[in-house]
């Protein structure tokens, strides 16, 4: 094969043994690579029903035919497993020298089980791929832990790695890099904590070989001076994703008091107008030319790199109206390997839960110092942290008493940073995500809203959440390669065929592309539903009940709510266009006609599929 390496590095901690293995030319054209070779590998490896936090569970770490070469944004790479959150298929995404050298080592993904007798690290070396003890690393935050290895292995090695949170295995831990990179939100970190496994270290000096390389390195050039000649590119420059603050504000969608609103009276305090006032640098992933880690010196002095999510998230959901407070709650995070917007919702969730009186603590809202403390409890799990630890699902369901109206979840993760009462076409981006309530695989909102139809629950909006899924979740998340230069530069999807071809040698058209995203996203709804077997209902497909049954308050879209009715049919709509079922599970014969037969019949074992 040209453009995939075609190696797999297979490691087993419990027997301390590492081995090489190929793959086929057709898992690599059915599955493209990243989330692609991630879920296939989970989903014909995995027992059904095992324990996400046992040695039996694998870790997937994988990149794409695009990953690493010089084109825009593609210094990506994915990280799956069976979430310990959720129970079901989840993943992330990071951009991470971590990526481009695992490529250069000659491998297109790291499938990771078992359990290591004492606190290990996995070293690769190109050829040479050990585990090493981490004894001297094992406690530390992700930071220091890294500079170790940095100083160990050298400024351009790739570290993946967790902090205590992944270590103590607080079901919403993240994988972290580079003092501010983090993925894997459906508890990936504490996958690798489970394991006893610190970071993974990647060294590569390998070059892949592709089918032209002339070709690829002219389109690459050529791609890269298209962005930075897009309208909105120096705008981007200066904020990034920190402009949604003000977006959101205006139209009534940020997250505000545990996402009671939309609306937040301090939005300007941590809008992308001030960060750019107090801003010191800007980071990136490799091979990025529209970098959007944005730095600033928080409240304590110290650096930290902020994006919309989780600045939302710690900010106004909690009620925080000051950016440096903010940004010292985001770089705690990132040190002990929380995931930022869980965090937030979690805060939030207790928060509200102390107003009314179900938890025995004093924290109320904007509550800094409490903050603090109390984010350093959910990641070593002390006190009311360790209830905390497993999310607000977990969490509500312990507490009782009608706390599971506010615990705002979807599958059991935490949404993202955007208020639904009056947008039926995100919550329903949220409810059929598949990691659970997450934002990336199709961010809809902004077409939703500047599309006139806000209030419409119609076709359109099932069109447009599949269309997003399809590139973004299905396209970029297999390449892999960041969406950010398609859906705020206006980058042409066609670039990537071109970009592919060149590579590999294999002409896929963008269609065909897209249909990989729809096989995708048959096989991980197909893993979501063996796991929930007979539990598994469309109401797994239903957004919290806050955005039904409480209207927003204050703004104005003040007395928006979501309608119970008009949602299920779009839901059904959105099945329909699918080929799913009513209960939203593949039909046998969409499973036919992307090429799951097996997969089907397997699925079949444990519940009856319509025809």
């Amino acid at each position: 094969m040209l453009g995939w390496n075609g190696h797999l590095l297979r490691v087993d901690l419990t027997k301390g043994k590492t081995k090489v293995e190929e793959y086929s030319a057709e898992m690599a054209e059915k599955f493209i690579g990243g989330r692609g070779f991630a879920i296939k590998i989970l989903w014909d490896e995995l027992e059904p029903g095992l324990d996400p936090l046992s040695p039996e569970n694998l870790l997937v770490v994988a990149v794409g035919p695009l990953t690493g070469f010089p084109l825009p944004s593609s210094g990506k790479m994915v990280v799956a497993s069976k979430s310990p959150l959720t129970g079901g298929y989840g993943d992330g995404n990071i951009g991470s020298r971590a990526a481009v050298n695992l490529r250069k080592a000659g491998y297109d993904a790291v499938v990771v089980k078992g359990k290591a007798e004492k606190p290990s690290y996995l070293l690769v070396e190109d050829d040479k791929a050990e585990i090493v003890e981490a004894g001297d690393l094992w406690g530390l935050d992700s930071f220091k832990a890294e500079k170790r290895l940095l100083e160990r292995y050298g400024r351009e090695a790739g570290v993946l790695l967790i902090g205590p949170s992944g270590e103590n295995m607080v079901r919403f831990a993240t994988i972290v890099c580079q003092e501010g990179r983090a993925g894997g939100r459906p508890g990936m970190g504490a996958v690798m904590g489970s394991k006893n496994l610190k970071a993974m270290v990647f060294l590569g000096t390998k070059e892949v070989k592709v089918a032209d390389a002339e070709e690829l390195r002219r389109l690459g050039a050529e791609a890269y001076k298209d962005i930075l000649g897009k309208e909105n590119y120096d705008f981007w420059k200066r904020q990034g994703t920190m402009a949604t603050i003000e977006w959101c504000q205006e139209n009534s969608t940020l997250p505000t008091y545990n996402f009671r609103e939309g609306v937040f009276e301090e939005a300007d305090a941590i809008s992308g107008t001030t960060m750019e006032k107090m801003k010191t640098k800007i980071r990136g992933c490799p091979h990025c030319n529209m970098t959007c880690g944005n730095v600033i010196e928080d409240a304590e002095g110290r650096e930290s790199e902020l994006d919309y999510e989780n600045v939302a998230m710690l900010g106004s959901d909690i009620g925080l109206g000051d950016l440096r407070k903010v940004a010292v709650l985001n770089r705690m995070a990132d040190e002990l390997g929380l995931d930022t917007i869980s965090l937030g919702s979690t805060i939030a969730f207790a928060m509200e839960c102390s107003e009314k009186g179900l938890l025995d603590i004093d924290l109320g809202w904007g509550d800094f110092e409490g903050a603090k403390a109390l984010t350093e409890d959910i990641a070593y799990r002390r006190g009311i942290g360790n209830l905390l630890s497993g999310g607000v699902k977990r969490a509500a369901d312990e507490i009782g008493k009608g706390s599971i109206k506010w615990a705002m979840q979807i599958k059991g993760l935490e949404c993202s940073a955007y208020d639904c009462h009056l947008c039926p076409g995100m919550a329903l981006s949220f409810a059929t995500s598949p990691i659970g309530a997450h934002h990336k695989d199709a961010w809809v909102i902004s077409w939703e809203i500047s599309s006139g139809m806000r209030r419409e629950y119609n076709e359109a909006k099932a069109d447009k959440v599949i269309e997003f899924q399809r590139i973004r979740g299905g396209m970029f998340e297999s390449l892999v390669t960041c969406r950010l230069p398609w859906i705020e530069l206006g980058f042409d999807l066609e670039w990537y065929p071109r970009f592919l071809h060149a590579a590999t040698g294999v002409k896929f058209s963008l269609e065909e592309l897209l249909t990989v995203g729809d096989r995708l996203y048959a096989l991980m709804r197909a893993f979501w539903v063996r796991e929930y077997k007979g539990e598994w209902g469309r109401v797994m497909d239903f957004p919290p009940p806050r955005w039904f049954d409480e209207p927003t308050t204050k703004g104005p879209l003040k007395g928006s709510v979501l309608d119970r009715e008009k949602y299920d049919a779009l839901l059904q709509m959105y099945y329909d266009k699918r080929g799913w079922d009513k209960r939203g599970i593949p039909k046998k014969s969409t499973m036919r006609r992307l090429g799951l037969e097996k997969e089907a019949d397997e699925l079949e074992k444990f519940i009856k599929l319509v025809d």
